[in-house]
């Protein structure tokens, strides 16, 4: 599937249920219960503010009467730079909440749900060193929404080579797919090109946290039609894609010789190229997330089916490659996400309803299901999509100097 260098939008957030991301302002007041202290302005959401400062000389004040309940925030920044800021428990604790990029001059809200405990804003000016603003008691009763102790960079990076090593082992039996792919069509074989396009491109969408370091190599190997003026016929078209289009739509294996050893090529030289290559740590839990966000939105509408109908076969593939995320990113989720378990459940249930479509040694092209079945499915994806951006949130390296 095409890969669109998606990008996520980090603030203002907060953690919501489960340890989910929430925008800002985006939750209803209904369930609000906190009173108002003389620093609270009327507010039309019914919510107590409290204006903080953001500066790296008072960083956190304002914060003058705490108290406990679901309340905003309003981060002033007073600096001449934009800034970041963290809420967390005091002395380095996990982080309630957190809001980036504030221009100078600037007021962003910050959403939070607080219990009794100790709390300190951390500002965070971009170019410059951290600060913690004072220590704030909260005191009364209720429970604080979720929050996660935050990761930095240098936790990622044995996940990270870890599945560096993953990916080159993949890189491998991707090798030897798509020279069995481009033997077949030398050889006039038809039929058995067919057969063995699908495993060989199921190889490379499983790798698919990886293609942010694969680079311009994506675009040779999986690139689709999207922005060239010629289609289908044009000489930009290469690729897994560009060979199934021609096998489901009757071009000769004379024809299709050129774009399969071009394939073949290319992938070897990416598998040559790997060791110099690195996988972005920072990256690794936007990736698990970007797999199944691209698989709703290219493999389940069918907007990369060029003949072959195996949308629902590169679907399960996809979870098979956040599964590979995944495994490297749970000694740092099991002690930050509370739902992982239940993630994993949603990805079991997943696999399963997915692999029901692969019948009699195929799969069922996406055309052919019916409506319960393709709502079914275009659910449980939409889940995982969203559960896994409460991984990503969770992964993104924060500062902590």
């Amino acid at each position: 599937m095409p890969r669109a260098g998606l990008r996520r939008l980090r603030s203002p957030r907060v953690w919501g249920p489960g340890g989910a991301v929430v925008v800002a302002g985006a939750i209803t007041a209904a369930a609000l219960a906190a009173g108002a202290g003389p620093d609270a302005a009327a507010t039309a959401d019914g919510l107590p503010h409290t204006t903080v400062e953001v500066s790296p000389g008072d960083c956190g004040r304002g914060w003058r009467h705490p108290r406990p309940g679901t309340q905003v925030f309003d981060l002033r920044n007073t600096s001449s730079g934009a800034a970041e800021v963290y809420l967390r428990g005091a002395d380095g604790g996990p982080v309630y909440g957190e809001v980036e990029g504030i221009g100078p001059g600037t007021t962003r809200q910050l959403r939070v749900r607080l219990g009794p405990g100790a709390y300190a804003f951390t500002c965070l000016p971009d170019d410059a060193n951290a600060t913690t603003g004072p220590t704030v008691r909260v005191a009364g009763s209720g429970a604080a929404g979720p929050a996660a102790a935050p990761l930095t960079q240098h936790d990622l990076i044995a996940p990270a080579l870890d599945y560096q090593k993953w990916v080159a082992g993949g890189l491998d039996d991707l090798v030897h797919r798509t020279d069995a792919l481009r033997a077949a069509l030398t050889a006039g074989d038809l039929p058995a090109a067919r057969t063995a396009w699908l495993p060989a491109h199921l190889a490379y969408e499983r790798l698919g946290a990886a293609y942010g370091a694969f680079g311009d190599a994506d675009e040779k190997i999986n690139g689709t039609t999207a922005g060239l003026p010629g289609g289908v016929h044009d000489p930009g078209f290469t690729g897994f894609h560009r060979v199934e289009y021609g096998l489901w739509h009757g071009e000769s294996a004379a024809g299709l010789r050129a774009p399969a050893g071009a394939l073949a090529d290319a992938v070897r030289a990416l598998r040559d190229d790997w060791a110099q290559a690195r996988v972005d740590p920072a990256a690794l839990g936007l990736r698990a997330h970007e797999i199944l966000e691209n698989t709703a939105q290219f493999e389940l509408t069918g907007r990369t089916d060029y003949g072959s109908g195996s949308n629902l076969a590169t679907a399960r593939a996809n979870l098979d490659g956040t599964r590979a995320v995944l495994a490297r990113l749970h000694p740092l989720l099991t002690t930050r996400y509370p739902e992982l378990p239940s993630l994993e459940r949603e990805l079991t249930r997943t696999e399963r309803l997915l692999d029901g479509f692969h019948r009699d040694g195929g799969w069922q092209p996406l055309g052919d299901l019916t409506r319960p079945d393709r709502e079914r499915t275009n659910a449980a994806v939409g889940d995982l999509v969203e559960r896994l951006a409460s991984v990503a949130t969770l992964c993104d390296p924060r500062r902590t100097v």
